[in-house]
């Protein structure tokens, strides 16, 4: 699995995940619970959508020193 989440975009990732379930909790409500899939995509460093798409955030030294 090749990574193609640099720093950056795991930075907003991690951001928007943990910002979703806290307002999900904040207003009980379940689509909190979509932001468990920005954190995951986060602390794995890929995204499937990104591969799809040939798309990748990494830049030349983010990515490659995390191999």
């Amino acid at each position: 699995m090749e990574l193609n989440i640099g720093n950056i975009d795991r930075t907003i990732r991690i951001a928007a995940g943990i910002a979703a379930i806290t307002l999900g909790l904040y207003f009980e409500s379940w689509w909190g619970a979509t932001g468990i899939v920005p954190l995951v995509t986060a602390f794995a460093r890929w995204c499937p959508a990104y591969r799809i798409f040939g798309i990748s955030s990494c830049g030349s030294s983010s990515c490659k020193a995390s191999h």
